[in-house]
């Protein structure tokens, strides 16, 4: 057993049976009054993003989560298939766990898969990846970057704002997290 002097972001908690990821925490000492942590959580498997306090020093349960990087292979129609970068074992991932990093994943691409007692939790993707513009409306002769966006589709069937200026077969950074777009690559 651990306390919440422990508590770190990307800490998974066991709370009630339940898997919660912390997302941020912050040490209150108040001038009146016992220290406290103050966290916010995600449930882990329904996305549910929850505030809890805890007194200081008080007892929590740290679950037992294993990152492993995983290359994804393929989508066979009802899960995704990733290969463990270690020992090659295969897994497939169900899309509810794979969830928006579908949108941002290509075949091949290196990703981490956070496993608890062997089955797998969430997908997580770099911060940013490199994905090619597949259509967008062509620009206009005078299009400049500050002048307002356009709706491109990208190389995963994603679709994304993009600035004017760009055109088809441009590759593009794009941020895993919000789906945004960063820059030309």
């Amino acid at each position: 057993m651990a306390t919440t002097n422990d508590i770190k972001n990307g800490s998974v908690l066991s709370i009630d049976g339940q898997l919660w990821n912390v997302v941020e925490f912050q040490h209150v000492k108040p001038g009146k009054g016992g220290a406290f942590v103050r966290t916010k959580l995600k449930n882990v498997m329904s996305g549910k993003v929850v505030d809890r306090t805890f007194n200081a020093g008080t007892k929590i349960d740290f679950a037992t989560v294993d990152r492993r990087d995983f290359q994804y292979l393929y989508n066979d129609g009802t899960s995704f298939v990733f290969m463990d970068q270690t020992d090659y074992d295969q897994v497939s991932v169900s899309p509810e766990i794979v969830g928006d990093a579908a949108n941002f994943m290509l075949e091949n691409q290196a990703v981490q898969i956070a496993l608890h007692e062997g089955e797998p939790l969430y997908v997580e993707l770099p911060a940013s990846v490199v994905l090619e513009v597949t259509y967008t409306e062509p620009g206009l002769q005078g299009d400049r970057s500050s002048a307002g966006t356009k709706p491109a589709t990208l190389e995963t069937g994603y679709e994304i704002q993009v600035p004017l200026f760009l055109e088809t077969g441009t590759k593009v950074k794009v941020d895993t997290r919000s789906g945004d777009y960063l820059g030309r690559v």
